[in-house]
């Protein structure tokens, strides 16, 4: 089978968001195609990080996977995770990350996605002004993802030379819930993926 061209897999995805994005953010009173383009524009106003930016926009994408590819890739997940020992549930935010980095973006675009949930449960442990930030849909689903980081997975957060990134996207995916906010669509970032998918192929 012919690997997609970076043109082909940026397009394919702009296109994911443009018609799986319609639905309801679930618990929020915006799109997730509203929600995933307001974090691309606040990681695009606030940094020049491409790969940052391209996490922001794409933090969501195991959100809009079919549900065989979603059913693949959490199982692929849970065998790489019982190799090491440890197997739990597999949210959105993992499956987006093997997702993508299986479509040739790097491993820090991929790390960057797969941190947003957590972050959120680190930035509550370090923060404690961070929890009443958070909209009633956030705070109520951080129980169920494990409430504020504690112990181990604490110092090894703390220790991520990523972790600055992870909390600043997270803050840009709390804050991307304002009702009829005017934003650049998907297609402003083509060529942003583009440009990223091309730089990874000559790089493996």
């Amino acid at each position: 089978m012919e690997t997609a061209s970076p043109h082909e897999t940026a397009a394919s995805l702009v296109e994911m968001l443009n018609t799986k994005g319609q639905g309801d953010y679930i618990g929020e009173p915006i799109s997730q195609l509203a929600h995933s383009l307001q974090a691309a524009h606040l990681a695009r106003t606030n940094s020049d990080d491409e790969e940052l930016i391209i996490a922001a926009l794409l933090h969501d994408i195991g959100q809009f996977l079919p549900a065989d590819e979603i059913k693949r890739l959490a199982h692929n997940v849970c065998e790489m995770d019982a190799q090491g020992g440890s197997v739990g549930r597999v949210g959105h935010e993992r499956i987006g990350d093997a997702y993508l980095v299986r479509l040739g973006f790097s491993r820090r675009v991929g790390a960057l996605v797969a941190s947003h949930v957590p972050a959120k449960r680190y930035l509550c442990a370090v923060d404690p002004a961070y929890h009443a930030t958070l909209s009633e849909a956030s705070q109520a689903s951080l129980r169920y993802q494990g409430g504020p980081m504690s112990g181990t997975e604490l110092q090894e957060w703390a220790g991520n030379p990523w972790c600055t990134d992870m909390c600043r996207m997270r803050k840009w995916d709390d804050a991307a819930k304002v009702v009829g906010l005017d934003v650049p669509p998907a297609e402003a970032y083509l060529g942003m993926i583009e440009r990223h998918l091309a730089r990874e192929n000559v790089e493996q």
